[in-house]
Formats: C-alpha cells, structure tokens, sequence
C-alpha cells in the first residue's frame, strides 16, 4: 500500500545533475562577466540581459554556447548564490542595485 506517490527528483539520473550544475555555471559566469563590465546594475536590468544572453547563445566576446532556455528563477537563484560567495554585493543605500 502506497500512501505518497513516488518522487521522481530524488532518483535524479547523474546526466540530469551534471546538466543542471552546467546550467548553473553558465548562469553564474554569464552574471559574472555582464556586471564585471557594468561594474553596477540594478538586479531587473541583469535578469533581462542574462536571460537574453541565454536566448541568443552569447557568453561573452568571442564565446558562444547553445542557447537555452532560463528563467528569472534561474538567474535570481544564481544572483542569490553569488551573493552568498562573495562575488556580489548590494550597494547598502540601494539594495535592488548590485555591484561585482
């Protein structure tokens, strides 16, 4: 007698992990490289130019990748872990805006 129905994300398969951790590297570098140019950016503007970036292929200068499909969720979850790591940080008078 089963009284919960199977959770299938807990058997993830390690193809399906290894693409999400890719997904996720791609997000932090493009984040990374986007307000390493704009040395500032007000975090709306960086979920549109990465999500944009992600639709059209573009890493950077001269790098391409496969485009895919990412969400504000995505990118926001990124944000969120670099901020975590140090790499971002909100200016303290406007927190929407972000710095590298």
């Amino acid at each position: 007698l089963r009284l919960l129905p199977q959770q299938r994300y807990l058997r993830a398969e390690k193809a399906d992990v290894s693409t999400l951790e890719r997904k996720r590297n791609i997000l932090c570098c493009l984040i990374t490289r986007i307000l390493k140019v704009e040395k500032q950016l007000h975090i709306d503007n960086l979920v549109f130019r990465v999500i944009d970036a992600c639709q059209k292929g573009e890493l950077g200068p001269g790098l391409q990748f496969l485009s895919f499909c990412c969400h504000s969720v995505d990118v926001l979850s990124c944000v969120l872990h670099l901020l975590n790591q140090g790499y971002l940080r909100r200016q303290e008078e406007r927190p929407h805006v972000l710095e590298y």
